[in-house]
């Protein structure tokens, strides 16, 4: 059985990233089902960053992102490529951390508590995308380099447990 180590008071981020990696690899370890590794992953996301009110997945089917596995308030269900930030991240196929949601172009508002944003695109090795990572906070520059860093090893992880995962 998977069990999360306690976070020390005096980690930094960077130290907050290692362990949460180390977990997550765990988490994932044994699993094949992508569904089931996408909702534990957005659960311990969720759990373990502070000041989170969204953490999940979108996944890409064709043009479109569709909503996955999740932790937070009910979001929109499809985001065009190129739309939006998830949308953008995909379409640039790099990490956008937005500051401040609504200074960004064509933002898809899905709740509006948010103000600060994090995409991760989830990009297998030859250069096809799964999806995105968001992460939504409602403090605004929530998000950091020290942030886009960790969840890009996160994300690494993911991709690298979805290339022997079972389709869903």
């Amino acid at each position: 059985m998977f069990a999360p180590r306690a976070a020390s008071a005096s980690f930094g981020k960077p130290d907050l990233y290692r362990e949460m990696a180390a977990e997550l690899h765990a988490l994932l370890s044994g699993e094949a089902d992508v569904v089931a590794n996408l909702a534990n992953a957005s659960a311990l996301i969720f759990d373990r960053l502070p000041d989170l009110n969204w953490a999940g997945f979108y996944r890409l089917r064709g043009e479109t992102l569709v909503l996955g596995p999740f932790q937070g308030k009910p979001a929109c269900v499809r985001i065009p490529v190129g739309q939006g930030v998830c949308g953008s991240a995909v379409a640039r196929r790099e990490s956008i951390v937005v500051p401040d949601v609504h200074a960004f172009p064509g933002h898809i508002a899905c709740d509006s508590a948010s103000n600060a944003e994090l995409v991760v695109p989830l990009v297998h090795t030859d250069g096809s995308v799964f999806g995105v990572l968001d992460l939504d906070s409602q403090i605004q520059a929530r998000f950091d380099a020290d942030d886009q860093a960790g969840c890009e090893a996160l994300a690494a992880i993911i991709v690298r447990h979805l290339t022997s995962a079972v389709p869903a």
